[in-house]
Formats: structure tokens, sequence, C-alpha cells
């Protein structure tokens, strides 16, 4: 696996789904400040509940979830 981290790794995949229609900001169920903050904040990663919630709905497959969940725990890890 890379060493890309989490927060340009989410926007990765997050930006692909919201150009091709497939999801919406609000389906995902990310709060207005857990956005933001990984927005601004460089090892920000969301509790392990919305990280799930956040793969099954943008469906990622079982590669790019599990690149996705390392990713997490490397940034949790700083």
């Amino acid at each position: 696996m890379s060493d890309i981290s989490f927060k340009n790794l989410f926007f990765r995949y997050y930006d692909r789904k919201i150009c091709d229609g497939s999801i919406t900001f609000s389906q995902l169920g990310i709060s207005k400040m857990d956005f933001t903050r990984i927005c601004t904040e460089d090892n920000f990663v969301f509790d392990q509940e919305t990280l799930e919630r956040v793969c099954a709905v943008m469906k990622l497959t079982d590669a790019e979830k599990a690149e996705l969940l390392e990713a997490a725990a490397r940034s949790s890890k700083n």
C-alpha cells in the first residue's frame, strides 16, 4: 500500500463519487464539524462507525476500503 494520507485518499474517493453523481454529501452522514476538521486538520480521522458508513455509502471496492482503513490507522498514530 502507498503512504498517502487518510485525508488525501478520502478526498480522492469522495471527489470522484461526488463528481460522477453517485453520492451526495448528506448521504455520507458526516457532520459539518467533522467535514471541516478533515479539510483543515492533516491527521484527522473519522471514528470507526463513520468510516464504515462512508465506505458503504461510497460503495468502495474491498481494495479501496482496505487502503482507506490502513491510511486511517496510519494517520491516527500521528
